[in-house]
């Protein structure tokens, strides 16, 4: 089951890029890793450079979570895989919160309809502060249809 997703983790990873110390997101939240989103908990310090094995354990976590809430948003749902990594990835990028609010794009994935689902990606605000990685998923979710 795990070695089902290596392929998306790359891409993701790919996606996301690799910081090994705390950043500003676009959206000017702490970031540190493959696109981390530090909580209030976490014990991430400003200017220290963590290892890549410590940031990797730490994305592990972040794709089985997103892996799960993914799952969740689509239960019920007759997608195929690929439509189905597309989700995770966005939930990766954006939260699960953020993913549900597409809601034509996941009424269009109750239809299988991946076109609509893909022009739904792109016809959103996520489209215009993220161009290329949107365009990314949509484009593969276009390809679900094959």
């Amino acid at each position: 089951r795990k070695e089902m997703y290596e392929e998306l983790k790359e891409q993701i990873k790919e996606h996301e890029g690799f910081v090994p110390k705390i950043y500003k997101c676009p959206l000017g939240k702490r970031t540190i890793g493959y696109g981390h989103l530090i909580l209030d908990h976490e014990q991430f310090e400003e200017d220290k450079e963590y290892t890549k094995e410590q940031l990797e354990l730490v994305f592990e976590k972040d794709f089985e979570m997103s892996l799960n809430d993914a799952n969740k948003i689509l239960e019920g749902k007759p997608v195929n895989h690929i439509a189905r990594e597309c989700v995770i990835e966005l939930v990766f990028n954006i939260g699960m919160p953020r993913t549900k609010k597409f809601v034509k794009m996941l009424s269009a994935l109750d239809r299988e309809d991946y076109g609509e689902a893909a022009f739904q990606i792109m016809d959103s605000l996520y489209a215009r502060q993220v161009p290329n990685r949107a365009n990314a998923i949509a484009t593969k979710m276009r390809g679900a249809k094959l």
